[in-house]
């Protein structure tokens, strides 16, 4: 499975918060139940990070209303080898 960081944003008054927060709450999917959310510091957004396939599985999660404004980032970590040989690469 790969690993996906998941951001909605919402608009910033009152009446849109919280019209997003239940309508992630009411989705029923354990990862957009437990999203986390920026609101109280102004930031309105919500992120989660998904374990699934494919970048389609993890817009899927998404309630509908907010999947065309959702941004899907592959997620990697890298290994002090894979470092060295990019080092290589570049230097080439």
């Amino acid at each position: 499975m790969a690993k996906f960081l998941i951001e909605v944003p919402h608009e910033s008054d009152f009446a849109s918060c919280t019209r997003a927060i239940q309508a992630f709450m009411s989705a029923g999917s354990h990862f957009v139940s437990n999203a986390d959310w920026g609101c109280r510091d102004g930031d309105h957004h919500a992120w989660m990070v998904v374990d699934v396939d494919s970048k389609d599985e993890a817009r899927a999660i998404i309630p509908p209303i907010y999947r065309s404004q959702a941004k899907i980032t592959g997620l990697n970590r890298f290994t002090l080898r894979e470092l060295e040989d990019m080092l290589k690469q570049h230097t080439k």
